[in-house]
């Protein structure tokens, strides 16, 4: 059996649905591009992409889940190539104050979003 798999989205929870929302469209380009809302307002499901992939990133919130989540060690993360001056984003992220962590050997850094969630920040071109 020869299976082909194509990635389709990764889904991270959130406590601040809006917060998230605007945090991803300023910092990555990220919009809405769909929603599923949960009975009688349970949660609600708000999918993000660009037009650089059809990946799509969903942000999930639980209404009965307002507290922070434990992420752990934070030893995973999601990684967006971004085209254009690497080095004028990487500024406007630490304008934003959200830059977590830089490696310049390596030519990398990565940004956290607001409930803490790392997400790795390349340039498009290697």
């Amino acid at each position: 059996m020869d299976i082909k798999a194509k990635f389709d989205h990764f889904n991270i929870n959130v406590t601040d649905l809006q917060r998230s929302i605007d945090f991803y469209r300023q910092a990555l380009g990220l919009i809405p591009c769909g929603e599923i809302d949960g009975p009688e307002g349970s949660f609600k499901i708000i999918y993000l992409h660009n037009e650089m992939s059809d990946f799509k990133l969903e942000l999930t919130w639980l209404r009965d889940h307002p507290q922070p989540y434990n992420l752990g060690e934070c030893e995973f993360h999601i990684c967006l190539r971004v085209p254009g001056d690497y080095d004028a984003l990487r500024a406007f992220h630490k304008e934003m104050g959200c830059v977590c962590y830089e490696n310049e050997a390596m030519g990398l850094y990565f940004i956290s979003d607001p409930d803490g969630y790392w997400i790795e920040v390349l340039p498009l071109e290697p």
